[in-house]
């Protein structure tokens, strides 16, 4: 029997391996605790990782950095080669440089007085002191001339300028509190490394944060490290804060270099906002800050999580967040400590530079679905960016296991290529109407749609997760917004199937029922209008288990209306198979239905080409009037 089960398990169709699961990942060794695995490539052709490791939990005694070399992109590790010793005090939080020659350097905090208790808030702390001691002490750095394998015995302090918020702080700055996870870069001759300063503990452990750079102007060619001067950006006595209005927490800043110059800087809040600024002046001074905006004008929402921003070799910017949050986070009593939630999934926005009156930015894209797990509490964070002969590479941890990703080279050229792609999707497609020259049906046969999860060969016939998806790609113009019109229905008479309906308040709304589940998730509200002509994308994403609607190019965030625009669905849910037959109701003008889930690229794609069609056929009658006007 158990041949035979094998036999016909061969014959089926393997599911793809999805590779924005987190578990496909490469694993990078650490111990219990793994944090901020981060990777620069060192002269001799290796990748060097840093990791903030330990054998308990974040913040507990013994936690210390280690650095790993791999030759082969991560696929195996040399031993773990300690920068400090996991019996000294806390050392945490690294980052690294390679400055021309190949010497790298390592930064990291370091509580070298080996304080074990700090004065905080209360109730938060019920004694008034907080004994987690992993974020305060000394910026200090040690470096490497052999490419990672050993780094120097001394190590040496950065001296960090006093600003208002250490002053301020329950020892008057005489100790300082601060960390940071911020990649260190080179701009303009000299070396950065940024800093996140820390006002207090209390509830969400900090309770008051800006960030701050440490700049070198001869870390790139002095050779002994006692000789390397610092200096503490930006000038005067406030670092990088909230606009105006905004929360106490402006924390994790991140950097990218642009093609002219200047610096762009984005960071976390508790605001349910990121915050972005520029520095025309490497850093000296900087814009008034302000919330993160996509190219079409909406504010993206983040919660209290790394965001990081890379910029590719190709001269184009990756963005990592969390696409949810706004004023359910911001406006919440316990705001602090509930805005780490949901890190998963992770979505990347694609970024490219534009002019400007003071210089180049950057314009953002509609974001995609990069990683997820499928537990939806895991919180994965704190990535990194690698390039390497072309390809792309994510690492990430959940403060547990800490692993490196190669991202699908077709998902970043779709996020980069939004805003002039013109390429309709073909891949999946089942079904494409009214097809050439034809009217509108009121009815279709229905396509054979996938399998969502089988039963497995195994001896207990258990549940096997293909994976798998559907998208519905329609263009629509409504006489009425009335709840409940039928747009698309395949279901049957016991309600098994899919229905796409109109819904309250100018949404729409997907019915996934087979008949053991059903899963309801509606559009963002107040974006369609009656007599407008509408362009429609429902993707069911099979992967992380995700409902997003694309409409008219947006991808649903929520908006003011809810802290998510993207929903999730049974994960038993077995297929979207209704009856042999799909209702198609009077509004619809245009239908593709997908077999697979759409990027959110190609939806943007498809609704320029279908709103774009309506003013190319409107200009023609146009010039035909006026034609005839100059006729008579």
């Amino acid at each position: 029997m158990r041949a035979i089960l094998l036999c016909l398990l061969l014959l089926l169709p393997l599911p793809a391996a999805d590779w924005r699961d987190i578990r496909q990942g490469r694993e990078i060794p650490t111990q219990t605790y793994s944090d901020q695995p981060y990777i620069i490539k060192t002269d001799d052709g290796a990748w060097l990782v840093c990791v903030t490791t330990g054998a308990g939990r974040e913040g507990q005694p013994g936690q210390h950095v280690i650095t790993m070399r791999s030759t082969d992109q991560g696929r195996t590790w040399s031993s773990p080669v300690a920068v400090e010793p996991p019996d000294g005090p806390e050392a945490s939080y690294a980052v690294m440089l390679k400055v021309p020659g190949g010497r790298v350097y390592i930064f990291y905090n370091h509580n070298t007085d080996n304080v074990r208790e700090v004065i905080a808030d209360k109730p938060a702390y019920k004694d008034g002191l907080c004994r987690r001691v992993d974020s305060l002490g000394y910026f200090v750095f040690k470096y490497s001339d052999d490419h990672g394998r050993s780094w120097s015995a001394r190590r040496y302090n950065i001296p960090m300028r006093d600003f208002e918020i250490d002053r301020k702080n329950a020892y008057g700055g005489k100790l300082k509190f601060f960390w940071n996870v911020g990649k260190a870069f080179i701009h303009a001759g000299a070396g950065y490394v940024p800093v996140h300063k820390v006002g207090g503990f209390g509830e969400g452990f900090f309770t008051s944060s800006e960030g701050a750079l440490l700049r070198s102007p001869n870390i790139l060619t002095e050779r002994d490290p006692e000789k390397i001067r610092w200096e503490t950006l930006p000038e005067g006595d406030i670092g990088l804060r909230t606009p105006p209005g905004g929360g106490p927490i402006a924390e994790e800043q991140s950097f990218a270099v642009l093609s002219d110059g200047s610096l762009f800087c984005v960071y976390r809040t508790i605001d349910g906002y990121p915050v972005f600024t520029y520095s025309r002046d490497g850093g000296r001074t900087w814009d008034p800050p302000q919330y993160m905006r996509f190219d079409d004008g909406r504010l993206m929402k983040h919660p209290r999580a790394a965001n990081f921003v890379w910029r590719c070799e190709n001269g184009k910017y990756l963005y990592w967040f969390h696409n949810h949050g706004g004023r359910f986070i911001g406006e919440h009593p316990q705001r602090r400590s509930i805005a780490y939630n949901d890190r998963n999934p992770v979505w990347l926005l694609g970024g490219v530079e534009a002019d400007s009156p003071r210089g180049r930015v950057l314009r953002w894209t509609q974001p995609e679905i990069a990683l997820y797990d499928d537990d939806p509490i895991i919180r994965m964070s704190y990535p990194d960016l690698v390039e390497d002969g072309g390809r792309y590479f994510l690492t990430e941890t959940q403060k547990d296991v800490a692993r490196v990703h190669e991202i699908g080279r077709e998902l970043l050229e779709g996020l980069w290529s939004q805003f002039e792609s013109r390429r309709i999707a073909s891949e999946g497609l089942l079904l494409d109407l009214p097809g050439a020259g034809g009217a509108m049906p009121a009815a279709a046969l229905a396509p054979a749609l996938p399998d969502f999860v089988r039963r497995s060969a195994r001896a207990d016939h258990g549940t096997e997760d293909l994976r798998a998806g559907f998208s519905l790609d329609l263009a629509v113009r409504l006489g009425s917004l009335a709840p409940g019109q039928v747009l698309l229905d395949n279901r049957t008479p016991e309600g098994r199937g899919f229905a796409l309906l109109t819904a309250a308040r100018g949404a729409v709304e997907l019915i996934l029922n087979d008949g053991r589940t059903e899963n309801r998730w509606a559009s963002d509200p107040d974006m369609l209008a009656a007599g407008r002509k509408h362009h429609l994308a429902a993707i069911v994403d099979g992967g992380p288990k995700i409902v997003s609607f694309v409409i008219d190019g947006k991808l649903c965030d929520g908006g003011e209306a809810r802290q998510f625009g993207w929903g999730r669905f049974n994960p038993n849910f077995r297929s979207p198979a209704g009856g042999e037959t799909l209702r198609i109701g009077a509004g619809v003008l245009a239908l593709r239905l997908y077999g697979r889930a759409l990027r959110t690229s190609e939806a943007v794609v498809h609704a320029r080409a279908a709103l774009s069609s309506e003013h190319a056929q409107a200009a023609p009658a146009a010039s035909a009037r006026a034609a005839a006007g100059a006729r008579r």
